[in-house]
């Protein structure tokens, strides 16, 4: 059987249909959003299937019915009729200050001017203006209402979130919408993608009618592809990504979801995998950081500065309630808000009360706290990497001297900060050191069902759990003793290696050494 083409990079609709790709079809929510209200919002992590639901609803509306033949739609419209469409892509280009907004809107707005034969105005800058203009000028021309499509609507606030630039750039873009609730009268639908949720946009504060579909249970799947997607439409591809990689069908399963899947959008959404990761893990047949490979965003790298970030309750998850992670974004007083809406955390659960949120998948666990490294420890990305190689080739090779020198040495070479020289810093770097060792050994964890060691990890032969003082009038000692006492090894007595032999078991206690800000002594005592 021939494995299905991916769209690949591809996220026109027309594209897609007259090239046989392969679609995975959203056509009936399409269909029951453009017959339900008219104006909507819709936020979605970055490469998450905005673009090409946002052509989609081009085609829908152009009337390009043969792009629909086969899928949903075809048999749910009857009527096609043709609207003129008006698609605002605001993430073609980097905004930086008013100069470089100003020449992006007017590369945007140029086209659907010479387009509906709209004579510029003297004042290039007058957003509001120009946009009445031409969708005035689209409904006077076909004499029917007009769609109004804009993807990624917040690009501009993203890119100068955090800079002085950010409240010129958001008063700018405030005029470039308002026209929308002004022309309610002559638009048949509108609507906004984008990441963030900027409150002080007139979209929000104006349009009282705008639907935000972002959490409805309705439209959880309208971007992504869920779970039941996955299985009952790509077998082969699984299976041929599971004998590639020595796998057998259910482990490539449980391995696909482990690395893509675990995103919710609502209080009862399906399980939805990263489309970007997981239609590139099936062409190539490899599972790799695909998503968070494709570079880490700019707000990102701020946010980290701005907020003294602790990774430990996103790995482990943690309760909130649904104001803590989707207020808007420039009022936010933590990171929580943008790192949700981003992608980088999701829902987990929902119990009636209050949500649990963490990360959706080890894909972006392992991408986040890799682009946290810089900022706790060294900013030279490389160095990490190389001291990360290092650390867990000691460990695979069962050398736990090595690997504790190599931790002592990398935290030692740690340039020294007064804002980041607390307990708190250094328990964080110990944490993404191990943390960052999973793609390299068997696993790593901190839980034990007596307790919680600092660090546990497995290799193919071995079992090693980790306790580290950072009180000064502890010993290596006191380490040890509290690995015994609150039985940490307990629960891998029984662990077997692949030929059925117990595994060895380790106990590594650990000081700091404050003055020399790295691990000091160490004491190693087999099982």
């Amino acid at each position: 059987m021939a494995l299905k083409r991916f769209p690949i990079g591809v996220q026109d609709f027309a594209r897609i249909r007259e090239d046989g790709m392969y679609y995975v079809d959203k056509t009936d929510l399409v269909y029951k959003l453009t017959h339900t209200d008219p104006y909507y919002f819709l936020s979605r992590p970055r490469r998450f299937g905005k673009s090409l639901l946002v052509s989609t609803l081009q085609c829908y509306f152009e009337g390009r019915k043969e792009l629909f033949a086969g899928l949903a739609m075809e048999k749910l419209e009857t009527e096609w009729k043709k609207y003129p469409v008006i698609r605002l892509d605001m993430s073609i280009v980097k905004y930086s200050d008013k100069d470089s907004l100003a020449n992006s809107l007017n590369k945007i707005l140029e086209p659907q001017e010479k387009r509906f034969a709209v004579t510029p105005e003297p004042d290039n800058h007058t957003w509001g203006v120009r946009m009445s203009r031409i969708i005035e000028a689209a409904h006077e021309q076909t004499g029917s209402q007009v769609v109004v499509l804009v993807d990624e609507y917040d690009a501009p606030m993203l890119d100068t979130f955090g800079m002085e630039s950010f409240e010129d750039i958001r008063v700018q873009v405030r005029s470039f919408y308002s026209p929308l609730k002004a022309l309610g009268g002559i638009l048949r639908f509108v609507l906004l993608t984008g990441i963030s949720k900027f409150s002080q946009l007139s979209i929000f504060s104006e349009l009282n009618n705008l639907n935000v579909i972002t959490m409805d249970d309705e439209y959880a799947a309208i971007c992504g592809i869920t779970k039941e997607e996955v299985l009952t439409q790509m077998q082969p591809e699984i299976q041929a990504l599971a004998d590639k990689n020595g796998l057998t069908y259910d482990g490539a399963c449980e391995a696909l979801k482990r690395q893509y899947d675990g995103y919710h959008f609502s209080k009862n959404s399906p399980d939805v995998f990263n489309p970007f990761s997981l239609i590139n893990a099936l062409s190539k047949r490899e599972l790799a950081n695909y998503w968070f490979a494709t570079g880490t965003p700019t707000i990102l790298t701020r946010l980290m500065r701005k907020y003294k970030v602790d990774p430990t309750p996103f790995d482990t998850g943690f309760e909130a309630t649904q104001d803590m992670f989707d207020a808007p974004t420039e009022t936010a007083k933590n990171p929580i808000p943008m790192l949700y809406q981003s992608g980088y955390l999701t829902i987990k659960n929902f119990d009636g009360f209050a949500y649990k949120i963490g990360f959706p998948n080890e894909e972006v666990r392992l991408g986040f706290l890799k682009a946290l490294m810089p900022y706790y420890a060294m900013d030279d990305v490389v160095d990490n990497d190389i001291f990360m190689l290092r650390f867990t080739k000691a460990l695979r090779e069962g050398k736990i001297d090595d690997a504790m020198t190599h931790i002592r040495a990398f935290m030692s070479g740690i340039p020294y900060n007064a804002e980041r020289k607390d307990e708190n810093h250094y328990k964080t770097v110990l944490f993404l050191i191990f943390k960052l060792c999973t793609p390299y050994v068997v696993r790593t964890e901190e839980c034990s069902a007596a307790g919680r060691a600092d660090a546990v990890v497995e290799t193919a032969d071995a079992v090693y759990v980790f306790e580290f003082k950072l009180d000064s009038s502890a010993t290596v000692d006191d380490a040890l003793k509290q690995i015994d006492d609150k039985g940490y090894l307990i629960p891998y007595s029984a662990t077997m290696t692949k030929d059925g032999s117990p595994k060895k078991l380790f106990k590594i206690g650990a000081t700091f050494d404050a003055e020399k800000r790295t691990v000091g002594e160490w004491k190693v005592v087999e099982g």
